[in-house]
């Protein structure tokens, strides 16, 4: 007999071996407090489906579809489902899962119709396919079908899908370096994610599928009310962000992780990485030529009548650092000479800054930055005045006064860099037409395959992680146990806000996971494996060894990945 702790309440029970995790579950039940259905759980910190079965004395902590890898588990079986219901419809037709948007999920549906090809469709006819999608996914779910998982050596999972036409797939397993593969069946429908599902079909109670744009949206349950779809928002300027980043991938011929590692093994290395770094710099030389032209039409050089000021922000790790500094460069080969500085100067003395309700300090709440004295510098130095600027020191937690005083030039750009440039509270005294508001994210711009995204905020704190043990500020295993707080700080601080920015700049490169695999390797495996973050370093882990390692010697040291690999 096995012992079994359940995390959930702490206790223990014998099971005879081989007894699934429903089965253990269906123990338990009595005995928890859950709020909503069990989806997944975690086995000793590391995320498995509810069918899998047991062999040892294991912890087990039974999870539901909010946050975490409930959540992912939920979604990989919505996908599943959608994957077969356009199979079961449109036999050879090609289905992808792109990018998180909108609280939801973009794909994008090609049908073929005999010898011809994909083709583009009328929207009329786009309507018409998606409402039979969602007939034929709730079919499938109310006939409550079971998703099996089958274990196969890796070149027999490769035929499987090489039959199928899944290059993509093919491409991803032949440069793995695994020597078995899991991967899923539906019925006679059958795909491979890099995670568990849920048991069956029947679990997948709370979905919705519309068109959207030149696609279609897949949404699904709200990270903290799963019995409810989250709230759809409106993102048009985010949904063109992706649509330039489709377009920098046909440019360099990449589209999945087993394009990038084809490159690599090629010998291509070095030239995606310059043409990643030239795409971005691309960008960043058309905003400044943006930001010169509306300073042009405000003034001349010789008598400027205003100022623009340029605001940028962006989610924790999104590279706002370098690109500031790569921003101020272009700016003054437009002849514009840039003058910035950090919200995070105006920050409160520490004893001032608002609690969490746990007494923790709250340092992304917009009270912890005076933006009053903040608006008062800004409309002085707009006037011309020279104004003596704070420092603030982050040991003593106060605001320092160091004889830093500055005043514009005629040819002068302000530019506010910081987690809440973009909040109407920090500059609403501050004209509207003075202000050049971006937005910087790392908009991840590689898939593992056309059916396995890989999340921006998985991008993010791989960075955030690497950066902070490189500075000597946390280790992983801290910053992956204060990453759900910076989550829940930008939902509300940061992401309102963002689609009021003028221009998105997405600082993600496709070469950045092959990159950062040997930093980051060393630095998630020091990640005691009986802790709680465990499970996050586990998985991140598992996505990084899709992608073959390669050196970082040919990134320049212009580039945003320097922030994050030491040696800015």
């Amino acid at each position: 007999m096995l012992q079994i702790r359940c995390k959930n309440n702490n206790k223990t029970k014998s099971f005879p071996e081989g007894a699934s995790l429903l089965e253990v579950y269906h123990s338990f039940a009595p005995e928890l407090d859950m709020p909503y259905p069990v989806v997944a759980a975690l086995v000793n910190n590391t995320p498995q489906g509810l069918k899998f079965r047991l062999y040892q004395n294991r912890d087990v902590e039974f999870l539901d579809a909010r946050e975490g890898a409930g959540h992912r588990a939920y979604i990989r079986s919505l996908c599943f489902v959608l994957y077969k219901a356009t199979q079961d419809l449109f036999p050879g037709s090609k289905l992808f899962i792109e990018h998180t948007i909108s609280r939801g999920y973009y794909c994008n549906f090609k049908k073929k119709r005999g010898g011809d090809g994909a083709r583009e469709r009328e929207s009329d006819e786009v309507t018409h396919d998606i409402d039979r999608i969602r007939e034929r996914m709730q079919e499938i779910i109310n006939l409550d079908m079971p998703f099996r998982r089958n274990e196969a050596t890796t070149e027999e999972a490769i035929r499987i899908f090489a039959e199928r036409g899944f290059t993509d797939k093919v491409k991803l397993l032949e440069t793995s370096g695994q020597i078995y593969s899991d991967y899923y069946t539906l019925g006679d429908t059958a795909d491979y994610y890099y995670g568990p599902l849920v048991p069956s079909a029947g679990y997948l109670t709370v979905w919705a599928l519309e068109p959207y744009h030149d696609g279609m949206l897949l949404r699904v349950p709200d990270w903290y009310n799963p019995t409810r779809l989250a709230e759809k928002a409106d993102m048009p300027k985010t949904y063109s962000m992706f649509a330039e980043k489709t377009r920098w991938d046909i440019i360099m011929r990449l589209s999945n992780a087993g394009d990038v590692n084809k490159a690599i093994l090629k010998g291509h290395a070095t030239e995606l990485i310059q043409v990643s770094e030239a795409l971005q710099e691309k960008k960043i030389v058309g905003i400044a030529e943006e930001i010169a032209r509306r300073s042009k039409e405000m003034g001349n050089k010789e008598m400027r009548s205003e100022v623009p000021v340029v605001l940028i922000t962006g989610p924790s790790s999104s590279g706002k650092t370098t690109f500031c500094r790569r921003l101020s460069v272009q700016l003054l080969a437009c002849g514009i000479r840039p003058y910035s500085f950090s919200t995070d100067d105006y920050f409160v003395n520490r004893l001032d800054t608002p609690k969490l309700p746990n007494g923790d300090y709250d340092f992304d709440n917009i009270e912890t930055v005076d933006y009053h004295l903040l608006q008062d510098h800004v409309s002085r130095l707009l006037q011309g005045e020279r104004v003596e600027l704070p420092e603030y020191n982050f040991v003593t937690g106060k605001r320092e006064w160091n004889g830093k005083k500055v005043k514009l030039t005629p040819d002068s750009v302000l530019i506010i860099e910081g987690i809440h440039a973009l909040n109407p509270k920090l500059t609403q005294h501050i004209p509207n037409h003075l202000k050049y508001k971006i937005y910087i994210s790392a908009l991840t711009s590689i898939s593992l395959d056309d059916h396995n995204w890989i999340p921006v905020r998985d991008n993010r704190l791989l960075r955030r992680i690497m950066r902070d043990y490189y500075k000597g500020a946390y280790t992983a295993r801290e910053t992956i146990s204060q990453w759900k707080n910076v989550c829940e700080a930008e939902d509300q601080w940061i992401f309102p806000y963002q689609e009021t920015a003028d221009v998105m700049f997405n600082s993600a490169l496709n070469i950045e996971f092959a990159v950062l695999r040997p930093h980051a390797e060393v630095i998630l495996s020091s990640v005691p494996k009986n802790s709680p973050e465990y499970s996050d370093a586990h998985r991140l882990l598992k996505f990084l060894h899709y992608f073959l390692p390669i050196s970082d010697k040919d990134i320049p040291n212009t580039s945003i990945m320097r922030e994050f690999l030491g040696k800015l």
